[in-house]
């Protein structure tokens, strides 16, 4: 968070409050998270993520993030292999880069994967509250010690 405060009173300084909040709104950061400023949009894919890159003052490995284009529901199959690649590391070729270098018939086309959607598909286990066939822990007896004539 210190970071991002850092980044935004730098580009104040650079720019002037004015032109900050101009490149801000120009920009579209104010529909996005407050992270993002200071970030340099890298790409879209097809499926409306947005792909950012902030080198500057941010640790290594989380300088490339995804903002999901569905923010309700998303998980990382929705992240094409083009753009998996760049985000982990594999390579510095963009999405876009890896998608004019790929053959014409390359295969099936990406899809997010849904079998892990919906509530029949998540696991709980058996002693988890949301298992509809949870277990009935009322069965055991708390240890209650024999009676003695030494107790009595």
């Amino acid at each position: 968070m210190a970071a991002v405060v850092m980044g935004a009173l730098r580009a104040i300084r650079e720019k002037g409050l004015r032109g900050f909040m101009r490149e801000v709104k120009e920009d579209g950061y104010l529909q996005t998270k407050i992270h993002n400023i200071g970030a340099t949009l890298v790409g879209v894919d097809k499926f409306g993520n947005k792909y950012y890159e902030k080198l500057e003052d941010t640790q290594f490995g989380r300088h490339r993030w995804v903002e999901y284009a569905e923010k309700g529901r998303y998980n990382a199959s929705q992240v094409p292999p083009e753009w998996h690649g760049w985000l982990h590391f594999i390579t510095d070729h963009t999405g876009d880069e890896l998608l004019m270098l790929k053959p014409k018939r390359y295969g099936a086309e990406h899809r997010e994967n849904f079998s892990g959607e919906g509530d029949d598909y998540i696991y709980h286990s058996k002693g988890h509250a949301l298992n509809p066939g949870q277990r009935d822990w009322t069965r055991h007896q708390s240890w209650q010690p024999a009676k003695t004539e030494k107790n009595r």
